[in-house]
């Protein structure tokens, strides 16, 4: 599930007019924030499909 703008914020111990103001006047500072987000999330989604993959793995063995 993607973080809010306020999730973020609560995450980041500012609020969520820092963000938006971030967005505007720091367009640098704003971006590296969001790719650590979209990181972040990109290692969740691998972590459950490894898992997936796993339980998947060990069903097959099971079933021989």
């Amino acid at each position: 599930m993607k973080p809010t703008q306020q999730d973020m914020a609560r995450l980041l111990g500012i609020t969520t007019v820092t963000i938006r103001n971030w967005r505007k006047s720091k367009p640098y500072l704003y971006e590296i924030i969001m790719k650590g987000f979209a990181f972040e999330e990109a290692v969740k989604k691998a972590q459950q499909n490894a898992d997936e993959l796993k339980t998947l793995e060990e069903e097959f063995k099971t079933k021989k």
